[in-house]
């Protein structure tokens, strides 16, 4: 099995960045694993941690309509050039966590995506170059509030919400080409979306290049690559799972976004 690089908090709140084993402890690397962090003595059983998103990323940026017949079923054509958005990266949130739904929307969709990990300061980079500043690979969510971005004519609110980014559960260094790439809903096990990656209209490595000639990517910065077709609402109390072969599962729960108490 690949390894597994974890992102972890303990129960004393402590951060640390991890190998992941197969009996589910984690060795804790003294630094994140694409600024060279080594593992460490130090170990932490299973019930000792938990498992956050992966990394945290200064900015998540995506792609719009990388696959044709997800641009199809958009009512569109795929743009002669990748077609970028920026999701905050207080949209990321851990495997399991919940997605909130906000009052905002009536139609909140899943997305279920290939991330890609940066591992290296990449600005203007031909595809070649681009190739080695990724540095692995995850599972996203790029949930959705489609009435807003319908409403809206842009993507911002629409993308940005607090929770809108499931990222993980682990980065792994290598993907197959032909990967599988599946969404599911609650207990169906048929898939809601199923393609495989190399499906994409713009690869992983042309993505990195044209996104590094428009703004500076930064180590532990996350690249969304789009999404098949068969995106679909969600609803409160649904739980959607996003699997890619060769790197696990993605799943989430969907409640209501928490109503906070004024501060006085």
């Amino acid at each position: 099995m690949a390894q597994r690089f974890v992102r972890i908090q303990t129960s004393s709140g402590q951060l640390h960045y991890g190998l992941l084993q197969l009996d589910r402890c984690v060795q804790i690397l003294d630094a994140p694993p694409w600024l060279q962090g080594q593992p460490t003595e130090q170990e932490l059983l299973a019930d000792e941690y938990q498992l956050l998103a992966p990394c945290a990323p200064s900015k998540v940026v995506a792609v719009g309509k990388n696959y044709m017949k997800h641009a199809a079923e958009m009512g569109g054509e795929v743009p002669k050039e990748p077609l970028l958005f920026i999701k905050p990266s207080t949209a990321v949130t851990a495997p399991n966590a919940p997605i909130y739904y906000p009052s905002q929307s009536q139609r909140v969709d899943y997305e279920g995506e290939l991330a890609l990990v940066i591992g290296e300061r990449c600005v203007d980079c031909t595809p070649e170059q681009a190739r080695t500043k990724i540095w692995g690979y995850t599972i996203a969510n790029d949930v959705t509030a489609r009435d807003l971005q319908k409403q809206d004519g842009q993507w911002t609110r629409a993308k940005g919400f607090d929770s809108f980014c499931p990222l993980g559960p682990w980065v792994v260094r290598e993907v197959g080409i032909g990967a599988t790439l599946q969404t599911f809903l609650n207990d169906d096990p048929t898939p809601v979306q199923s393609a495989s990656i190399s499906d994409m209209v713009f690869s992983p490595d042309s993505l990195v290049s044209y996104i590094s000639q428009v703004m500076t990517l930064l180590p532990g910065d996350v690249v969304l690559t789009g999404t098949p077709e068969g995106v679909g609402a969600l609803k409160i109390g649904d739980r959607v799972r996003v699997e890619i072969e060769g790197i696990g599962s993605l799943e989430n729960p969907v409640a209501a976004r928490p109503t906070l108490s004024p501060t006085i």
